[in-house]
């Protein structure tokens, strides 16, 4: 039970030894009834709106540990718009029903990150997004009991997740002066894209030796005589060189026969010449 719960129980001021301080108005009966400021015997404070004792009306409720509400109050019970400021640096600030958040509402975490959504009984219930102000991510969806349950978005910077999502159990929010747990997302993909299967490279080729057939260490028989290995013909290499000497021999052949005609011709004028000298 909070401090603010235990604060208001000493309902007859008469039996008690100390009753803490009050200043304010009060009825005919006596009762606290009206605007009015109270120490109470914890140490905590408040001052507002009294109603036959109670807290009712709009007021501020300060905690002794630095924690303190704002807002509205029914019967001694935060009800109705307020917003509180909790010891570890968070607040909330929303509606309230029977001293728990219900309804819509805005909470801010210690670590920056903040939800602005449905409450239902003091927990994430309904419709709400989810910020994170480390990574500037959000989960837009569906809430059930506190935890991201059934349809939603999570979305980041480059990128978004859209699918169902399954909740996660965490611890439920404690008392006002509590810290409040980020919740963590568990999502489950509605679409899966198909991946590209990994293909391996190819071996590579050593290198052939450099070494030439001719150049290898002979092998030995089973006498132990050397067995010299010959390199294996090459009769496309022997074709060539036959035809280039066909060819030579046919151009000799030719420049034979030219020989020839060209000294039958000189002896032919030479005879000519001496036949008309005569």
């Amino acid at each position: 039970m909070s401090s603010d719960d235990v604060s208001e129980e000493y309902e007859e001021e008469e039996k008690l030894p100390y009753l803490g301080e009050y200043e304010g108005d009060r009825n005919e009966e006596g009762e606290r009834h009206g605007y009015g400021k109270a120490i109470l015997p914890n140490g905590d404070k408040y001052e507002g709106q009294y109603e036959h004792g109670k807290r009712h009306g709009k007021g501020t409720y300060k905690f002794k540990n630095g924690a303190r509400y704002i807002g509205e109050y029914q019967e001694n019970k935060k009800h109705g718009q307020g917003t509180f400021f909790y010891a570890d640096g968070s607040q909330y600030e929303g509606d309230w029903v029977n001293d728990e958040r219900h309804g819509f509402g805005v909470y801010r975490y210690p670590n920056n990150d903040t939800y602005t959504g449905e409450w239902f009984a003091g927990q994430r219930h309904g419709q709400g997004t989810y910020l994170y102000a480390e990574t500037g991510s959000k989960y837009v969806g569906t809430w059930v009991n506190g935890q991201q349950e059934g349809t939603g978005e999570l979305i980041h910077l480059q990128h978004r997740y859209q699918g169902k999502f399954m909740g996660k159990n965490e611890e439920e929010e404690g008392e006002e002066e509590e810290a409040v747990k980020p919740p963590v997302p568990i999502w489950k993909a509605k679409k899966i894209a198909p991946l590209a299967l990994y293909t391996p490279p190819l071996p590579e080729v050593p290198p052939q030796s450099d070494i030439s057939p001719a150049q290898e260490e002979p092998q030995t028989s089973g006498v132990g005589e050397k067995v010299t290995t010959q390199p294996p013909a090459d009769y496309s290499e022997a074709d060539e060189l036959d035809a280039e000497k066909k060819a030579k021999e046919n151009l000799e052949s030719l420049m034979m026969e030219e020989l020839k005609q060209a000294g039958s011709t000189e002896e032919e004028e030479r005879e000519r010449n001496s036949q008309s000298s005569n």
